[in-house]
């Protein structure tokens, strides 16, 4: 009951919306991939270099990645290998495309570990089927339209927050902040981290921004003698209270 969960299930807003990498060095097929991705309210990014993918994983991991078979650099089986064999990625969910139809290279993808197989040309509609039910296996909370804890609930799709019978007023960055601190309760984000996830990779703002931020949110959250659901880690950042709501 007091942990946020999925109720219903839906594409996420941005702030908390799924990551996908797209590997894809066919450029056409690549922006027609992220196109129709940032349609479904995902966060994209591609590369066209399996080398390029390589480190782009490393800085930091999707929720997601749809990975071409051949590609310059490094191939995208490869790079399926490597990401099993880590500890960090292991679990990471892997569509892999191909022009390979005949069922022994099938067999040979899945074996290295990707998730799921689509044979190229394939229906976009289809993919995007795919994409969704990999999300809700591996990641239900990145979309799922609600997130609940005790009688706090985020709604994404109306972007509304309600804490009870009342309602509570937040910015976007705020909003943001606080989806982002619900999808996992207990976990202790650095300001860094914050500020890369919310405010972006690109942002060139100072962390004490983050402190700003977390400031307006607990105001807007906690009125009069109402219990802080976010809670601050000296020395390390901020966290949503994983206690918040029971007894």
């Amino acid at each position: 009951m007091n942990e946020p969960r999925a109720s219903v299930i839906g594409a996420a807003s941005p702030g908390g919306a799924p990551r996908i990498l797209v590997v894809e060095d066919e450029s056409a097929l690549g922006l027609m991939l992220s196109y129709n991705l940032e349609s479904e309210g995902y966060v994209v990014d591609r590369v066209e270099r399996g080398d390029e993918a390589e480190l782009r994983l490393e800085e930091s991991a999707p929720d997601l990645v749809i990975l071409d078979w051949m590609l310059p650099g490094v191939s995208g089986l490869e790079i399926c290998r490597r990401l099993r064999a880590r500890e960090t990625t292991r679990t990471l969910p892997v569509i892999m495309l191909t022009a390979r139809g005949e069922e022994g290279e099938r067999v040979r993808g899945l074996s290295v570990g990707a998730d799921d197989y689509v044979v190229k040309p394939f229906s976009v509609p289809e993919l995007m089927a795919r994409v969704r039910a990999l999300l809700r296996r591996a990641r239900p909370e990145r979309v799922a339209v609600k997130l609940t804890a005790g009688e706090l609930e985020l709604d994404r799709e109306t972007r509304r927050v309600r804490r009870g019978a009342r309602e509570v007023h937040l910015g976007p960055t705020e909003f943001r902040l606080l989806e982002y601190l619900m999808e996992k309760p207990g976990r202790v984000f650095a300001r860094s981290q914050l500020l890369d996830s919310v405010w972006g990779l690109s942002a060139e703002i100072d962390e004490r921004t983050v402190d700003v931020h977390i400031g307006r949110l607990r105001k807007a959250l906690a009125k009069g003698d109402e219990v802080d659901p976010i809670r601050t880690v000296r020395g390390s950042g901020y966290s949503f209270d994983e206690t918040f709501g029971r007894g």
